[in-house]
């Protein structure tokens, strides 16, 4: 694990997310390599776990689908690589489930530090469940925190990456829920005399403010 960061303290939305180089059960990674790609990165709070255990499962059936819309995996606890290799092998021995991305070592919490993932009250020694979406562009876009005691759910992880994708290409915001196929949300317009004209563009109206329009298959 590198002792430095390029970043100190919590993290922005729509800034650049905190450069980093460690140590991982795939040989070293850093936040440069992900560069042109999406990227999950995931906490955790310990190895040998039985949340931590169905999360990881779960984030491992969702991969595929995952690197299919151009988006990497790369979790992190505040283990060694050992453990991590450990576990994912009992994983895969007792489950029938391969880990297939890499594991962050965070024995020095550099990682987790910067990202925000240590948080008092929770725990001083390892990290929350935190995920963060980062950009192609490397810019920190969407970030979750969860309970301890509660599993993420990884289809929303999905489904929030693929809203942005949508959003990105499309210059639209995407309502509760949106999945694809669905209708997404027309900016709203900025000027009264905008509004006035909104009606008659050709969007599914209901008012100024809310429009329509489907998205290209």
């Amino acid at each position: 694990m590198s002792d430095t960061t390029a970043s100190v303290g919590l993290p922005r939305l729509n800034a650049p997310a905190p450069a980093f180089t460690a140590k991982t059960t795939h040989g070293d990674r850093s936040l440069a390599d992900y560069e042109g790609k999406w990227l999950v990165l995931f906490s955790h709070p310990s190895d040998f776990t039985p949340v931590c255990t169905t999360e990881f499962i779960a984030f491992a059936g969702a991969a595929s689908d995952l690197q299919a819309m151009n988006c990497e995996l790369l979790g992190l606890s505040i283990d060694s690589i050992y453990s991590h290799i450990a576990w994912t092998r009992n994983i895969a021995d007792k489950f029938g489930v391969e880990i297939p991305f890499p594991i962050i070592e965070d024995l020095k919490m550099n990682v987790a530090r910067a990202y925000g993932m240590i948080h008092e009250g929770a725990s001083d020694t390892s990290a929350v469940r935190a995920t963060f979406v980062i950009d192609p562009e490397g810019v920190l876009r969407a970030m979750l925190y969860y309970p301890m005691s509660n599993g993420r759910s990884i289809p929303e992880i999905v489904r929030l990456v693929t809203a942005m994708q949508a959003s990105d290409a499309n210059g639209v915001a995407t309502p509760a829920g949106w999945q694809p196929g669905d209708d997404a949300i027309v900016s709203p317009p900025k000027t009264i005399a905008a509004a006035a004209s909104r009606e008659g563009e050709g969007f599914k109206y209901t008012d100024w403010y809310y429009s329509t329009r489907p998205l290209a298959a």
